[in-house]
């Protein structure tokens, strides 16, 4: 399969020109956060698409507000769970308090000229509340797995670029910068 490339959402300051330049479903998207912002300040946002198993479109927009995470994704719907072109929007909110722990991992690699570039990020949120999930493999004794909930989000030169990578190291600062600190 060949991998999808879609707009540079970087150089746009804005998250409704981002999410204009980036996602297909962009008036989706933003209808269901100003519904959740109401006038809150966007402080920091970043964006991701891809295109799932089922050669549908994931888009995602996670929007940090001061005192909340929002995060929108869409998705495609496979054959057969749906009419031909469904697709699912869905909402989650998060309070900036039950952020615990935000880790940024940056891959460098040297250019022939010895100069360092980072050439992929990965970010982690690290959540207080916990993700059961069962495996759910035949034979198991279908007991859930317990662990600890978490976000995260990466970007790479192949998918996103740069300016890509650049904004999402702007967004885990943010984050980084308000996690812990008493809300007013």
């Amino acid at each position: 399969m060949i991998p999808s490339v879609f707009p540079d959402w970087s150089p746009y300051p804005d998250l409704e020109s981002a999410a204009r330049a980036y996602l297909r479903d962009p008036e989706v998207a933003l209808d269901v956060l100003s519904g959740v912002l109401a006038g809150s300040q966007v402080l920091g946002f970043t964006l991701e698409r891809f295109v799932n198993e089922h050669n549908g479109v994931w888009q995602e927009v996670v929007v940090c507000d001061g005192s909340r995470l929002l995060l929108w994704h869409g998705e495609d719907v496979g054959p057969g769970d749906g009419p031909s072109g469904s697709m699912v929007s869905s909402l989650r909110v998060v309070p900036l308090s039950v952020v615990i722990e935000v880790g940024c991992r940056r891959r460098l690699t040297r250019t022939a000229s010895n100069q360092l570039r980072v050439d992929s990020v990965d970010v982690y949120l690290l959540l207080s509340s916990l993700d059961e999930s069962g495996n759910g493999h035949p034979g198991d004794d279908h007991r859930a797995h317990i662990r600890q909930d978490a976000l995260r989000f990466g970007k790479t030169l192949e998918d996103g670029g740069p300016g890509q990578i650049s904004r999402l190291e702007e967004f885990a600062s943010l984050v980084a910068s308000l996690a812990g600190r008493p809300l007013l």
